[in-house]
């Protein structure tokens, strides 16, 4: 059974898997469908359409803008915002007021396990990858490897991190996660799990 707290605005059409939690003031719209055990923290929006897998989590006031795509165990940070619209304005060239018809919107994919730090921005269309970590306070708007942690406006790669969350140290030619032991290896770029922990 999922729980929708008093003051919390879940459209009809929504749908929440077995053990969501959507908190006061959030809003979860049409057609959205959020996987099991996810949580909607205070004053959050969930766009219409917007697919979320099992056991995410989305912090107090982020905004996840329509057609976002969330993999299982997302984390997206307070105040996290994913946009949707490449070249944004409220008129179009002739003055009148743009309504949905005038634009396409473009959402960010966001896959397995990856955690959006608070205040980032996720500029549509980007696909932030498995595993990764996007730092509190960066500006994200190219693809993000598997793995990878990036920082700064704009975001650039500065380390890898490993499924627990924590920067990998390089050890000759694998990178280690010091608090589990796994070992990944780095090839033109992209990393990959290579050894079992321990």
């Amino acid at each position: 059974m999922s729980f929708v707290a008093d003051g919390a605005d879940v459209a009809q059409t929504a749908k929440l898997g077995e053990g969501s939690k959507v908190w006061h003031l959030a809003q979860v719209r049409e057609d959205a469908e959020l996987g099991e055990n996810c949580i909607v923290g205070r004053g959050a929006y969930v766009g219409t359409g917007v697919r979320m897998g099992d056991n995410c989590k989305i912090q107090n006031h982020a905004l996840v803008y329509e057609p976002a795509e969330l993999a299982a165990g997302v984390f997206i940070g307070p105040a996290v915002v994913l946009t949707n619209d490449t070249y944004p304005r409220a008129i179009n060239p002739d003055g009148t007021l743009k309504s949905a018809s005038d634009w396409e919107a473009v959402g960010v994919t966001i896959a397995e396990g990856a955690s959006i730090g608070a205040r980032a921005v996720c500029v549509a269309p980007v696909r932030i990858g498995a595993w990764a970590t996007v730092a509190a306070g960066a500006v994200v708007s190219k693809d993000v490897p598997d793995f990878a942690l990036v920082a700064g406006v704009p975001a650039r790669r500065v380390g890898w991190v490993g499924k627990a969350g924590a920067p990998l140290r390089e050890e000759g030619q694998h990178w280690v996660c010091p608090m589990t032991g796994q070992t990944y290896t780095e090839v033109d770029g992209t990393l990959t799990e290579s050894g079992a922990p321990g």
